[in-house]
């Protein structure tokens, strides 16, 4: 399995609506970051939309990539026919080998037979491609929900980017997706958190932390992934609660990172 970070590794850093930095980082830099960490992986996700740029723009990150020797994967959010097509033919170009998907986008959010349906209609476009759709499990479908579309889709094709906190917000406890999930599961999206009851003890918060400071069995998650032989990426993700300023929390952003990649490099490399 190959360590990476992602556009949510650094999520503050890219740009938070709201809460935009006076440089936000570009493609081409978290690129750099991926280097300066010491991986040559990083998945570039739907808060850099990759699929709206152009064929020379492309070409242009693709090459300097190339020339720092890192690899691509590609994500995208909101599984219509067309937008996932367009997502699909960024992944091709970008020699990506799983295209991430979050199924729903604002406005869009199908039922278990409409997905179906969708990614039946998309397999042939895929298996061209020779690309693995990776779906991630997201906030509103359950992890049982997650594996019917997959034992439903029918094909090799299709497995889950499995995230660790995502399905908290669908009420459900990561060791029980993972139990359901690591079987299908061709990506993996590494998010360490912690819960706490807040001080009015009226409801619990939950918090991202630096790999390896919080609940998340990391080490037992990539046994369980490794014994399975499909999942060949572990993808970074931070939830860096923010501190009184933007440059301050981009600060704490870039510090956890490096110190969540120390740790990956104990368990992963």
């Amino acid at each position: 399995m190959i360590p990476g970070i992602s556009s949510y590794t650094y999520t503050w850093a890219v740009g938070v609506p709201g809460s935009l930095p006076a440089k936000p980082l570009s493609a081409k830099a978290l690129v750099d970051k991926a280097c300066e960490l010491g991986l040559n992986l990083v998945q570039i996700a739907d808060n850099l939309p990759l699929e709206t740029w152009d064929t020379e723009k492309l070409s242009v990150l693709l090459n300097y990539a190339d020339s720092r020797n890192v690899n691509i994967e590609m994500g995208g959010r909101g599984l219509q026919t067309e937008h996932t097509i367009r997502c699909l033919k960024t992944a091709s170009f970008l020699r990506s080998p799983v295209l991430r998907m979050v199924i729903d986008s604002q406005g869009f959010e199908p039922g278990l037979r409409d997905i179906v349906a969708i990614i039946r209609e998309l397999l042939p476009e895929f298996r061209s491609a020779g690309i693995k759709l990776a779906l991630e499990n997201h906030d509103r479908l359950k992890a049982r929900e997650f594996e019917k579309i997959i034992q439903d889709t029918g094909s090799d094709l299709v497995g889950i980017c499995l995230d660790s906190v995502n399905s908290m917000g669908a009420g459900e406890g990561f060791e029980e997706v993972a139990k359901i999930l690591i079987p299908y599961t061709i990506n993996f999206h590494v998010k360490d958190f912690s819960i706490r009851r807040l001080s009015h003890k009226m409801g619990i918060s939950i918090e991202g932390t630096p790999a390896g400071k919080g609940m998340l069995n990391i080490s037992d998650v990539v046994k369980k992934l490794n014994e399975t032989g499909r999942c060949n990426s572990a993808i970074l993700e931070l939830w860096t609660p923010p501190e009184t300023n933007i440059d301050a929390t981009i600060k704490k952003e870039e510090a956890w990172a490096k110190e969540s990649v120390d740790y990956l490099r104990k368990i992963i490399i």
